[in-house]
Formats: C-alpha cells, structure tokens, sequence
C-alpha cells in the first residue's frame, strides 16, 4: 500500500527540459532506444492490434495499390499538395492503412491545415504508428509510418493546433477512407466511437 501524504515543495524543472522530445528529437529517440524504453513498448503494446491488420507480402502490395500508393508507401515518397483526395474530405469516419488496413486517424481529429495534405491532431491508436527519425533531404523530420503495414504514411510536426499542438502530415494515398456508415459492415464497428457526435 502506498500512503497517501501532503504534497510538499515542488521544484519546476529547467526551461530547457521542457518539451524536450519536440526541441530535441534525436536526442530522445536516441535515449528511447539506447534506454530499452522503444524495445519494451513494442513488446508489450504492439500486440494489441497489430496482429489483427497483417501485412500482405510484396507481391500482394504490389498488386493491390496503384502506382502512386505503391510510391509513396513502400519508397516514402510524397504526394501533390491539394491534388489529393482526403485534404478536404469533410465526411465522418476513419482513415485506415492502404497496406494493412489498420485503423489510423478519426475524422473527428481531422483539421485543415491550409499545407494541401489531410492533417489530423493524434492517431486512433499510438501503438499503431511508428515515428523514426527521418534525416533525408537535409532535415531532420520524424516520419509516420503505419507499424503493421511497416509503410510510410507522412510526418509529424509540432505545430498543429490544441489540444496535442501536433500536426499529422499524411498522403492520401497512403490511407483509404472509410465512411461512418460503412464502418460496420467492413469489420470497423469498435471503433465508432472515435468518431464525435456533432
């Protein structure tokens, strides 16, 4: 049993600690995997779904997505700004791994980010995603990719809007939509309920 005693002085930490893995991301990655810290949260959370959203072998995904999924997906490349069909999709749902099928982001945390690509403020499910450090190009960006399909779906920024200040930077063609009201019928009805009421 742990008592339970009054709170005594609290000490704010340095300025500089603060949001240390947005200021320094590969720092903290670094210690999130030199730590054992990324081993264990695969190994403990990363069964949850994923074993439900397989990923197809090559020849599957290659036969299944277009030229452009296939791309984007399998060679991280990146689709056209606001030539694409989910920066504007306003309709309720879920947004799911082109790849796997796993679930990804909820339209009710989608917004309008004005970049041309579909942003949303957090995934459906953390465990779902993977962010390693993206260093091509000459920056230092963390990359989002789908941890069952093992794909590339965009990048995440920390400029995005309350609650998370995130910004999920997704292609379409790395995702396909499913409406509210199909969401039943094609295997997704326990996660309606990431989807608000308006």
């Amino acid at each position: 049993m742990t008592p339970i005693e009054k709170v005594g002085k609290f000490y704010p930490a340095e300025s500089y600690h603060q949001d240390y893995y947005k200021k320094n991301p590969n720092e903290y990655y670094a210690y999130r995997r030199g730590s054992g810290r990324e081993a264990f949260i695969k190994k403990h959370w990363g069964k949850f779904e994923a074993a439900r959203y397989p990923r197809p072998d090559e020849k599957e995904i290659k036969a299944k997505l277009t030229d452009l999924q296939y791309r984007v997906t399998m060679h991280e490349e990146t689709e056209r700004p606001f030539a694409n069909p989910y920066d504007s999709n306003k309709e309720a749902g879920i947004y799911v791994c082109i790849v796997s099928g796993a679930p990804l982001f909820s339209s009710s945390d989608k917004f309008d980010s004005g970049t041309g690509w579909p942003s949303f403020t957090k995934p459906i499910d953390a465990r779902l995603i993977s962010k390693p450090i993206d260093r091509s190009y000459g920056m230092v960006r963390v990359e989002v990719r789908s941890a069952p399909g093992d794909s590339h779906l965009g990048h995440v920024f920390y400029d995005g809007p309350n609650p998370t200040n995130l910004r999920y930077c997704m292609n379409s063609a790395a995702m396909r939509f499913i409406p509210k009201d199909k969401m039943e019928e094609e295997g997704y009805g326990d996660f309606l309920w990431v989807i608000a009421e308006k």
